[in-house]
């Protein structure tokens, strides 16, 4: 299972890499430069999250390693692992519906509400890397 040892990373195709879900105590990176933005990640087995410039783009508990986090007008991708099953919430656009993908198959649309958020259940425990994809519908 991958973990990010750094915490979180600029990947070379653009995408970022964040969470360790291996860690006991919560540890955490601020202002870390993306892209223009500014990125802040706080992880640890119990919870892991993401902001961007300071708004809500990614949280699951339990905690999870997210590698090559990609973030694009039409929704997000990425791939995550964990140790158990993990609630996944997503920062999107308000009001929108998406369509879900989890390994290649589709488990259907979701709708975000005015907060923008889409939450997901993923199966992680003795899954390895789950590939994750949400696009607009």
């Amino acid at each position: 299972m991958a973990v990010v040892e750094e915490l979180l990373r600029n990947e070379t195709d653009g995408a970022i890499s964040f969470g360790n879900h291996q860690l006991a105590h919560k540890a955490k990176v601020e202002d870390f430069k993306h892209e223009g933005d500014l990125l802040k990640v706080k992880t640890f087995r119990e919870i892991t999250k993401l902001e961007k410039n300071g708004m809500f783009l990614y949280e699951s508990v339990p905690g999870t390693s997210v590698l090559n986090f990609k973030e694009s007008a039409e929704g997000v991708e990425f791939v995550v692992t964990g140790s158990e099953d993990a609630q996944i919430t997503i920062g999107l656009t308000d009001d929108t519906e998406y369509e879900v993908i989890v390994q290649d198959r589709n488990v259907g649309k979701m709708k975000t509400g005015m907060s923008g958020k889409l939450s997901l259940s993923v199966e992680l425990e003795n899954a390895g890397e789950v590939a994750v994809k949400v696009v607009k519908a």
